[in-house]
C-alpha cells in the first residue's frame, strides 16, 4: 500500500479501534493529531489549496492579465495633462477627438464584456472550436492593427455613449477594467470551450477577453495619432 493510501486508511479508522482509554481529553487530542496528519498529507500530495481548473494555463492567464493592465495604463497615460482644447481637437469634422476615443473605449469595454458574459452563460460548445481560424496572437494583432479601418456601430459612436465628461468615462473605464482583471485572476471557468461568433469570425471566450484588451490599445494608438496632427493645439 502506498504511503498516502496508508494515511487515508489510518485516518478513517474509528476512534475505538485504537484500544486506548477514550476520555474527553484523549478524543480531542486524537482529533487534533488526525487533523495535522491530514493537512500534512494534503500539502505533500499537492492537494491543499488547489482548485479544479480546466480552462487555461498559467502562462495564458498571466498574458491576459498583463495585456489588460498595460493597455489600461497606456490609454490613461495618453490623456494625461491635456487641456480641454487638446481633448476636444478634431483633425476634421468627421474625425474623433481624444475625448471621443476615450468615450468609445469605455463604452465598448462594457459592450464586449456583455458578449463575453453571454457566451460564458450559454452551454459550452467545444464542437465549435473547429470553426476558430485565428490564434490568440492573431486576434490581438488584428485588433491592434490600425491599418485596418472599421466603422464603429451607432451605439459605440462617442456621441451615443452617454458620457458627459472625460472624468466620467475614465472612472467607468477604471471600474470595468478592474473587474475584468479580477475575473481573470480568479476564474476557473472553461473559457476555451465557450465559443462565440463575432464580426471577425468564431472565437473562444479567452480570445474575446484578449480582444477587449487589444481594443483599448487600438484606440490609444488613435489618440496618439490625433496628438501628432500638425494642427493639434500646443496647449
Amino acid at each position: 500500500m502506498s504511503e498516502w493510501k496508508y494515511f487515508v486508511t489510518f485516518l478513517s479508522r474509528p476512534l475505538d479501534s485504537f484500544h486506548i482509554p477514550l476520555t474527553d481529553k484523549t478524543v480531542v487530542m486524537i482529533k487534533r493529531k488526525m487533523g495535522r496528519y491530514l493537512l500534512t498529507l494534503l500539502v505533500v500530495t499537492g492537494l491543499a489549496g488547489t482548485i479544479e481548473d480546466n480552462t487555461i494555463s498559467k502562462s495564458e492567464r498571466k498574458y491576459a492579465i498583463t495585456l489588460m493592465k498595460e493597455t489600461y495604463k497606456e490609454a490613461v497615460k495618453a490623456t494625461k495633462g491635456l487641456s480641454e482644447a487638446q481633448l476636444n481637437f478634431k483633425a476634421a469634422p468627421d474625425k474623433w477627438s481624444v475625448k471621443d476615443c476615450i468615450y468609445h473605449i469605455a463604452a465598448v469595454e462594457k459592450m464586449l464584456w456583455g458578449m463575453f458574459e453571454g457566451a460564458m452563460k450559454a452551454p459550452a460548445n467545444p464542437e465549435k472550436r473547429s470553426e476558430i481560424k485565428l490564434s490568440d496572437e492573431q486576434v490581438v494583432n488584428m485588433v491592434e492593427d490600425r491599418s485596418r479601418k472599421v466603422q464603429a456601430p451607432e451605439p459605440a459612436q462617442p456621441r451615443n455613449t452617454g458620457y458627459s465628461s472625460l472624468d466620467d468615462a475614465l472612472a467607468d473605464f477604471k471600474k470595468t477594467r478592474g473587474e475584468h482583471i479580477k475575473y481573470m485572476k480568479t476564474s476557473t471557468e472553461d473559457m476555451r470551450n465557450h465559443v462565440v461568433q463575432t464580426p471577425v469570425g468564431w472565437l473562444d471566450c479567452y480570445q474575446v477577453y484578449l480582444f477587449i484588451a487589444a481594443h483599448s490599445n487600438r484606440h490609444t494608438q488613435q489618440i496618439n495619432e490625433v496628438k501628432k496632427d500638425p494642427s493639434f493645439p500646443s496647449k
